[in-house]
């Protein structure tokens, strides 16, 4: 059914809560796994919120040992650029079957809606998303 699943991450708690359903998805498929964290490049002032590199490869590392532990090997990416269009380009790269990732909630307002990574991942994506509340 999904030959491969694309889990994209982050620090936020709800990517972390994905894990688990991305877990029984790839079992249940016997699915290859692409972990993805997207390093988003800030400017001006917000230059100080930015993720460090070394902290976005230890997410990775990270993820990626838990996967393990569950003997479920993974392909790591990191990338850089605007997280939903990142996302969707290596959704195509890979021919991703399914986007599996956390939301944040961000879309409950109008306002929200249209910044919301995750509803731009779901109206850019070439392949279905599975969006883990």
């Amino acid at each position: 059914m999904f030959k491969t699943v694309l889990y994209p991450i982050d620090h936020s708690l709800e990517s972390l809560q994905a894990a688990e359903t991305v877990v029984k998805i790839v079992e249940f498929c016997n699915s290859n796994l692409v972990l993805l964290s997207v390093v988003t490049v800030p400017e001006g002032e917000d230059q100080e919120q930015s993720v460090s590199p070394q902290a976005i490869a230890d997410l990775l590392e990270r993820a990626q040992a838990l996967f393990v532990q569950q003997g479920i090997a993974a392909k790591v990416m990191e990338r850089e650029g605007k997280p939903a269009f990142v996302i969707c380009d290596v959704a195509d790269e890979t021919n991703a079957d399914v986007i599996i990732m956390g939301c944040r909630g961000l879309g409950l307002t109008e306002e929200g809606v249209a910044d919301s990574v995750t509803n731009r991942v779901i109206n850019l994506s070439p392949c279905p998303v599975l969006v883990v509340p």
